[in-house]
């Protein structure tokens, strides 16, 4: 399937006039003007990250809460509801809104749809690559996990739905977790000759060697080109270590700086970097790293729809976030002449999989790769009464499900929960089926834990992840949100130091004591030695559910926030 722009717009009219509207007032010429983007330049990029293994369309809900700390605050992508909305010079009620933010979510989702799929990201990206020679599709990484078909099957469903998709560059962070030997295996096999695995920043542990490419340069339109990889520099802290026992990680500053200016001596006009930093590391390395024309980010899953100009010493850098769960799909053209860029365009299209016809080839390649276990995914399990989310730095309502599952089956009195971004959304109504439960668990280390804790560990805890969060250096955030904690109400201020961000933690109205042992459960642990310490999360959640088939909304356990007035980075 290969649509030229008039037969795209044609079908995107099509699928309005068969009762798909993009917005109420919205004519069918309007809506197939969305993904109408005209070429200019001669370097083409897109991008997508963090799609974590979804390939069906779904509901995802965006943050109501993205804190931004010290020079952070205020500032994209630490803007969320209204604030993200005038930021970007966005319609509220549009399907941009619906998109971008998380306003009127359960009514815009039953309205504008799902959104992603790679059925339906193929058909915009053979359409987008159609219109613009030599177009490479960019690939941020946590593509082979996140979904029950990528844990079964070593993420080989994600790795053949990325070569049908046309991936030609890709970096990685979650993709780790299958153990150095898988990653092996996809690199040197299923990728050779196919898509280029690029990483600066992983090296061996014992002489320091490079164990992917650092980069490639692609000759485009006759623009030579390079692609830098960054993984993500944190992956044997946030991960278990013993999965990539013989690789480092790192931010890797100065080999940075070293491998800009190696690609540039080899002939690259333009440099782009491929990155799972962060977008708040990506801003901060984008000011103090000279060469780099643009940085296409991934990991802390923001859907940014206007790219940020950071200035440094050698010029300037484009640095952007394209989102997460297949939702998004960012197209950059470069302007390259005499051997440096002198213009861009850069759109971040949401992908409606309403609007979007699904492509056969890959509909063909998903339904094959699903039919084994279509049974075993579709099996009931509950409703819910209320929208179940994962997203937001402090809980979402799928999480607190978890921790009420974790406390009522584990017989714990205190509950944490990772703060995780990935996991797709339900509304109000929706069966939960297997499928979703595994959305939200399915990992390679999913064991539950069930610990005596003192009062004091609590608070280190507490802390420790708060520092990850909210530590005014981006060079010391892992990127992730808050632990989510069930049982234990406590105050959080964002801003104080390193330390003293958790006050007033209590249970059932008490004080933590400091010296005394409370049951606390928990899962995802990342020490080799808690290996099938506890049945897996989703097992306690599917206990949970069988005795709670109809699910009352959830009310969540959400700190007290100090010193965040006004901060609009908070609805």
């Amino acid at each position: 399937m290969n649509l030229s722009r008039r037969e795209f717009s044609s079908v995107l009219a099509a699928a309005l006039a068969a009762g798909f509207p993009l917005h109420r007032d919205a004519s069918a010429q309007q809506a197939a003007g969305l993904y109408n983007v005209p070429r200019t330049g001669n370097v083409h990029l897109l991008h997508m990250t963090d799609c974590h293994a979804q390939l069906m369309p779904t509901y995802f809900r965006e943050p109501s809460v993205n804190l931004g700390v010290g020079s952070m605050q205020g500032r994209l992508p630490h803007l969320v509801g209204k604030n993200l909305l005038k930021a970007a010079h966005l319609k509220a009620g549009s399907p941009e809104a619906y998109a971008f933010t998380f306003l009127d979510f359960e009514r815009a989702a039953r309205q504008y749809g799902k959104v992603g799929g790679f059925a339906h990201l193929a058909t915009l990206v053979k359409q987008l690559k159609a219109g613009r020679p030599g177009a490479l599709l960019l690939d941020g990484g946590d593509t082979w996990q996140g979904s029950a078909t990528a844990l079964w099957t070593q993420g080989q469903d994600m790795v053949d739905a990325a070569k049908l998709l046309g991936v030609d560059v890709m970096t990685g962070h979650w993709d780790f977790t299958y153990g150095e030997e898988r990653i092996k295996t996809i690199v040197e096999k299923d990728f050779a000759g196919k898509v280029d695995f690029v990483a600066q920043n992983v090296k061996t542990s014992d002489f320091g060697d490079p164990v992917f490419k650092p980069f490639v340069i692609k000759e485009m339109n006759g623009v030579a080109v390079a692609i830098i990889g960054q993984a993500f520099p944190y992956t044997p802290i946030a991960n278990p270590a013993w999965l990539t026992p013989n690789w480092t990680f790192g931010i890797r500053e100065n080999e940075m700086q070293e491998t800009v200016n190696e690609a540039r001596a080899k002939g690259a006009q333009a440099v782009v970097l491929l990155s799972h930093n962060g977008m708040d590391v990506d801003l901060k390395m984008a000011s103090r790293i000279s060469g780099i024309d643009a940085i296409l980010g991934g990991h802390t899953h923001d859907g940014v729809p206007v790219p940020v100009i950071v200035k440094n010493p050698g010029g300037q850098t484009i640095v952007t976030n394209a989102g997460s769960n297949g939702k998004f799909l960012g197209v950059l053209d470069l302007d390259v002449k005499d051997k440096k860029v002198v213009g861009f365009k850069y759109r971040l299209l949401p992908v409606f999989s309403k609007l979007l016809p699904a492509d056969p080839a890959m509909t063909a390649l998903i339904a094959g790769l699903r039919a084994p276990y279509e049974a075993k995914l579709g099996e009931k399990l509950a409703v819910t009464e209320g929208t179940l989310y994962r997203r937001g730095n402090f809980n979402g309502t799928f999480d607190q499900l978890i921790l009420d599952a974790m406390m009522d089956v584990r017989g714990a009195e205190i509950a944490f929960s990772p703060g995780f971004r990935w996991g797709t959304s339900l509304l109000p109504g929706q069966t939960i089926t297997r499928e979703h439960l595994m959305d939200q668990t399915a990992i390679t280390y999913p064991w539950t834990t069930l610990t005596n804790m003192r009062g004091d560990m609590i608070k280190t805890i507490l802390e420790d992840v708060g520092d990850n969060l909210f530590n005014p250096d981006p060079y010391y955030q892992q990127g992730g949100d808050m632990v989510r904690v069930g049982g234990l109400s406590y105050r959080c201020e964002p801003g104080a130091r390193m330390g003293s961000r958790i006050l007033d933690m209590r249970l059932k109205g008490k004080r933590i004591e400091a010296d005394k042992t409370y049951k606390v459960a928990g899962w995802a642990p990342v020490q080799e030695a808690s290996k099938n310490a506890g049945p897996p999360v989703w097992e306690v959640v599917e206990t949970y559910l069988a005795a709670n088939k109809v699910l009352k909304p959830r009310r969540l356990n959400l700190p007290g926030l100090i010193g965040t007035a006004g901060n609009p980075g908070v609805a």
